[in-house]
């Protein structure tokens, strides 16, 4: 046997890690916590396991650990974006305050005494009684003057009864206590709660009235004071949130606009006018 040989073996034997009780010390660090390993050590073939594991390619582990992977609803964000923390307090407060307005949602509550009276006010915001009054107040008038004024409000709530309900039918939000709709919102697709449709229909019919009526000042005052009462009354009644009667006015004064951007004159209300009533001699 060569000198050098026998020197390195003597030196093997002197060094203290090559001792039984100092031989962990030598081995690489393991990712497997001591409570597994003191479970599988007493378990029969779990040597072998891990031997066989350590064998195996590495895109099979990869697909391994993939498929252990939690699913994103089931991790917790634990660096939110500074948006994400605003947008989620805000719907917080929204949600809370409210609940804490809708003192007229049920009969038992706080304000229960007043909910008729409350609903009352809310129903003269509603689509059919002002679709039906204009309606009425057309086939009475004689003035081209007013049928023309007529023809375009008729316009001014149908844009806001399909917009509101094509808005509403793609948030699908619902009300602060998921009240169910009547028989009279069903008509009129006012079924979820965002933008708030009653609000939307009082500012954009105040502010057509005030426009193309020659109304007293204490007339405008109290039409300005109905239509924010009326979107106030669903939050009373618990049918909406505050941000859906807020977003509910901006669009009311949007669907007003937008009718004056587009405003029918008065041959044209004619024409109209003559074809709903199939009354086709006027026209030639």
């Amino acid at each position: 046997m060569p000198a050098h040989q026998s020197r390195s073996r003597t030196r093997d034997r002197n060094n203290v890690l090559n001792r039984p009780e100092f031989m962990s010390l030598n081995q690489p660090l393991r990712t497997n916590t001591g409570a597994e390993v003191r479970g599988g050590a007493r378990r029969p073939g779990y040597l072998k396991h891990q031997h066989s594991q350590h064998q195996q390619p590495e895109s099979e582990q990869d697909d391994r650990r993939e498929s252990v992977k939690l699913p994103e609803e089931d991790c917790m964000q634990l660096n939110p974006s500074f948006k994400g923390i605003a947008m989620n307090s805000l719907l917080a407060i929204d949600i809370s305050m409210s609940k804490r307005l809708g003192v007229c949602a049920y009969s038992y509550s706080s304000w229960g005494s007043v909910r008729t009276m409350v609903n009352l006010l809310a129903f003269t915001g509603h689509a059919i009684p002002w679709i039906c009054g204009t309606l009425l107040c057309l086939t009475r008038s004689n003035t081209l003057a007013g049928q023309e004024v007529l023809v375009n409000l008729m316009l001014a709530l149908l844009l806001d009864v399909m917009t509101v309900a094509g808005v509403q039918k793609l948030v699908k939000r619902k009300g602060p206590w998921e009240m169910s709709p009547s028989f009279l919102d069903y008509l009129a697709m006012d079924v979820y709660s965002f933008p708030a449709a009653h609000a939307s229909r009082a500012v954009m019919v105040a502010k057509f009235l005030l426009s193309h009526l020659v109304l007293a000042v204490p007339l405008r005052i109290l039409l300005v004071l109905w239509a924010f009462l009326v979107g106030m009354s669903r939050i009373v009644l618990g049918r909406h949130h505050l941000t859906d009667v807020g977003c509910g006015f901006a669009l009311g004064f949007l669907h007003y606009s937008l009718v004056e951007m587009v405003w029918l004159s008065s041959s044209t209300c004619q024409a109209l006018i003559s074809f709903g009533t199939l009354s086709w001699s006027p026209l030639f």
